[in-house]
Formats: structure tokens, C-alpha cells, sequence
């Protein structure tokens, strides 16, 4: 099975790249504009990890 990286939505991107941004900034890891390979697992699971608490937290809130 072939896997694609296309965003399904092309201007998702930027959007996902800032909430990332903010995401990282809110758990105390700097990102910079493009590369980040030099991330630890840690620092990487850190902001994946604040990204799905926001998404969950504004989730139940659109549920009120």
C-alpha cells in the first residue's frame, strides 16, 4: 500500500503549522521555520501530545 502526504486540505497547512507553533511554545520546546529533525523523542511527543489535548479540549467544548 502506497501512502501519500497530501494534506485532503491544501490550506490546512498553514494552520497546522501554527497550532504546532503554539503547541510547542506551550509545552517550552522552540521550533524553527521548517526542519525539526533534531527534536528528541521526548521534546517531539511533548507537542503531538498538547496538539491532541487542544483538539480534544475544543472538541467537548463545541459539544456544549
Amino acid at each position: 500500500m502506497a501512502r501519500n502526504n497530501q494534506a485532503l486540505v491544501p490550506n490546512a497547512r498553514a494552520a497546522l503549522d501554527k497550532f504546532k507553533m503554539e503547541a510547542a511554545s506551550q509545552v517550552g520546546v522552540s521550533l524553527k521555520q521548517g526542519y525539526n529533525g533534531d527534536l528528541t523523542s521526548k521534546q517531539a511527543g511533548s507537542i503531538g501530545g498538547q496538539m491532541v489535548k487542544k483538539m480534544i479540549e475544543s472538541y467537548e467544548n463545541g459539544l456544549k
